[in-house]
């Protein structure tokens, strides 16, 4: 596996795009990942992003993408998402990404209005089409797993019933490890993922509260839930999330902190590589 950060760590401590890039190939990262908005940043940016990682040797392995227009109840809010979401699939193209990384959103008025089974008829419809625009850009859709009650796809059972539905090849799993722990998941659920795997987020929290902490700052047992992906075959990149350091100005400490302990970590079990 390959190790390596969002470069939203940086970005959210008020650093700037190419010091958040350099500063992770010099603490040792393999690889980044990109949270940006297409229709947010020009061409400076575009093009400072991507020379910046190939200046560095850092491979941009996936673009991170909130959608959760994707399933609204207006077909015009639906449409205009479907088009962002085309654009950043161009983005990952551009970059030579692997992945566009994609989070669908949750249920709204808890339920109680719309039916869930159209909203979620509505998200796979979408992803549907989404995926077989990646298709033809030879890009992969990781479906990311979150940790709230009314998050469409919440656990193992629905992110597998997702991904059926849906029923492309290149719409796959994101496998975070703090959020299965945090919807209470056995770590055997795990071996379910087989060869649904696209990419991997890491981070650790307090079991309680979603945190994106460095490992060892929360109660995660990521070396147990790492070692169930690495069991399934999974052997690609693994990100690390990191979200509102509290002291940003110790940023680059933060980041090492997490690098450190995760390679220790993918060292223990012989999966770095």
């Amino acid at each position: 596996m390959k190790l390596g950060l969002i470069n939203s760590a940086f970005a959210q401590a008020g650093k700037g795009t190419e010091f958040g890039i350099r500063r992770t190939s010099e603490i040792g990262f393999d690889t980044i990942d990109i949270f940006t908005d297409p229709l947010d940043i020009d061409i400076r940016e575009r093009q400072l992003i991507k020379a910046s990682a190939d200046d560095c040797g850092l491979p941009i392995k996936s673009v991170c993408c909130v959608a959760v227009g994707l399933i609204d109840f207006n077909p015009s809010v639906q449409r205009f998402h479907v088009e962002r979401c085309k654009a950043f699939l161009d983005l990952c193209y551009e970059f030579k990404a692997d992945n566009l990384l994609l989070v669908i959103g949750e249920y709204i008025w808890q339920q109680e209005v719309i039916p869930p089974k159209e909203q979620w008829k509505t998200g796979v419809e979408n992803t549907r089409i989404l995926g077989e625009y990646a298709e033809d850009l030879g890009l992969e859709i990781a479906i990311e797993l979150e940790p709230f009650d009314l998050s469409l796809v919440n656990t193992v059972d629905t992110m597998l019933n997702f991904l059926d539905d849906v029923g492309l090849p290149n719409v796959l799993a994101n496998c975070d490890i703090s959020h299965l722990h945090l919807m209470d998941t056995p770590i055997s659920e795990v071996a379910r993922l087989k060869d649904r795997i696209s990419h991997v987020h890491l981070s650790d929290c307090d079991g309680k509260v979603h945190g994106d902490l460095p490992p060892g700052r929360g109660v995660t047992p990521i070396q147990d839930y790492l070692g169930a992906i690495r069991d399934t075959g999974f052997d690609r990149t693994v990100s690390i999330e990191l979200e509102y350091s509290p002291e940003p100005d110790r940023i680059v400490e933060w980041v090492t902190e997490a690098y450190e302990k995760t390679d220790e970590i993918m060292q223990a079990l012989s999966c770095r590589g």
